[in-house]
């Protein structure tokens, strides 16, 4: 192939956006994929996985509250499989879009394994063997992660899953294990208990949701109760062992131990680096401790002309921190300043029911940072759009600056809360005042109101508490 401006080895949502931004900008662009156009994001995670979490809540939704809306309905049988084909056919009308817009911008899509040669060469290695070397100006390194594997839990695809084998079953076990109470963990809770899978979860560390609030797990907690997942933590798995029929899964925690029986394990632990056999070594690309590729504001790594971007990063591991990373990856090597990223800052969301959503500090974050803090809440069982959609679960809590009034961060728990991100993002990142958020008329009624109240509430006078 001809020399190249941009060769981005990954076409995860960080390697083909940063590749479209690039080729608008004129630069010659190459995107290297041994797999499939949208990587593991559009393919087997966050997409497809979303289309069953619609279905469940519809199923759920019918099993639980039918009665209550009017509906009676005798004989109703609930389809995974269909909910499993309808998620494949959005994910594959997403990645004929990413092949289109390729075409559009005149990329030239390699399919092969990409390896850097040096730090001016790509090799890339087909599936039936054959090799081509690309030269380049830059290289952009856009490799994501994959599933941690636990020795002794090694995925085999039928009684220990990890999330590519969960979100390609078919079938639907009667009853299943999950280890890891993370975004992965509770999404796929939230959707095997929907269609009346008996599910644990075990988690290590105090609550589910680690990473989150205490408020917001604890909340989450409740409703994974109500439907039947029985949640295990502060618990370490001790072993997992196949039997004939499914999987024994050895426990230990403040209850002593005990063995769960069930039909599958899904092992959730988290993502390392796709940062091995693509030639980082060769040429002294610096990673940390655990493989991750270090970069600097500008997304440049150590070797001039060799960028890296999204999960192999080890940044913060979503889809849209990726793709932003590569937005800016591709402006600076066009020429252009960069933006400096707050990763804290980035919004976070997980699509349970109800959905939890964050940004920047937790309340006990700030305080440990040094900040005076106060906090805003208020519950969504005030809201009258909750209230008629049925889910009044949960609350929005902002987390205020006691100094000068603006957001350090928020956390919120209920309906479609992940939509409510964006406004408060932007009021942090142009340094508007938790005032000014009360002060912005929202349409009634809607969900965005619990924002207004919440704010009304961190600054002392909340209308309807």
């Amino acid at each position: 192939m001809d020399n190249s401006d941009v060769v981005v080895i990954g076409s995860g949502p960080g390697g083909y956006v940063s590749a479209i931004r690039a080729a608008q900008l004129g630069l010659k662009v190459a995107i290297v994929e041994r797999k499939a156009l949208g990587g593991v994001c559009l393919n087997i995670g966050c997409i497809p996985s979303k289309a069953l979490l619609r279905n469940a809540e519809l199923v759920y939704l019918m099993r639980t509250q039918a009665a209550e809306f009017g509906i009676h309905a005798e004989n109703v049988t609930f389809d995974y499989n269909a909910a499993y084909k309808r998620s494949r056919q959005v994910s594959e009308r997403l990645t004929k879009g990413v092949s289109f817009l390729m075409k559009k911008n005149n990329i030239a899509v390699i399919e092969g394994h990409g390896e850097v040669a040096n730090p001016g060469e790509v090799q890339v290695r087909a599936a039936d063997g054959g090799t081509q070397t690309i030269s380049t100006r830059n290289i952009v390194l856009a490799t994501g992660a994959h599933p941690t594997i636990i020795p002794g839990m090694e995925p085999d695809g039928e009684k220990i899953l990890d999330y590519e084998d969960a979100i390609l079953l078919q079938q639907l076990p009667k009853s299943a294990v999950i280890i890891g109470a993370g975004a992965v963990g509770v999404e796929f809770a939230t959707v095997w208990s929907a269609y009346g899978v008996e599910v644990h979860i075990v988690e290590m560390l105090p609550h589910i949701l680690p990473a989150e609030d205490d408020e917001a797990a604890a909340e989450l907690s409740k409703a994974f109760r109500k439907r039947g997942v029985k949640i295990h933590a502060g618990t370490k798995v001790q072993s997992v062992q196949k039997t004939e029929n499914g999987v024994e899964v050895q426990i230990a925690g403040e209850k002593g131990e005990e063995k769960i029986t069930a039909d599958a394990v899904l092992v959730a632990v988290g993502f390392k680096p796709n940062s091995s056999n693509i030639g980082l070594e060769k040429v002294g690309v610096a990673v940390d401790q655990r493989g991750f590729v270090r970069i600097d504001d500008s997304m440049a790594t150590n070797i001039p002309g060799i960028w890296a971007i999204g999960d192999v990063t080890g940044k913060l591991l979503l889809a849209h921190t990726a793709s932003t990373m590569g937005i800016i990856c591709a402006e600076v090597i066009a020429g252009l300043p960069a933006r400096k990223l707050d990763y804290r800052m980035i919004p976070r969301a997980t699509y349970t029911q109800p959905q939890v959503a964050s940004f920047g500090y937790t309340e006990k974050q700030a305080q440990e940072a040094g900040y005076n803090v106060r906090t805003g809440k208020f519950p969504f069982m005030a809201n009258g759009k909750a209230l008629g959609y049925g889910e009044p679960a949960g609350y929005i809590k902002l987390v205020v600056n006691e100094h000068n009034n603006q957001l350090l961060g928020a956390s919120l728990v209920g309906p479609e809360v992940s939509e409510l991100l964006p406004e408060l993002t932007l009021a942090q990142a142009n340094g508007l005042t938790v005032e000014a958020i009360a002060q912005n008329i929202h349409a009634h009624p809607t969900l965005s109101e619990v924002l207004m109240e919440a704010a009304e509430a961190a600054e002392g006078h909340a209308v309807h508490l």
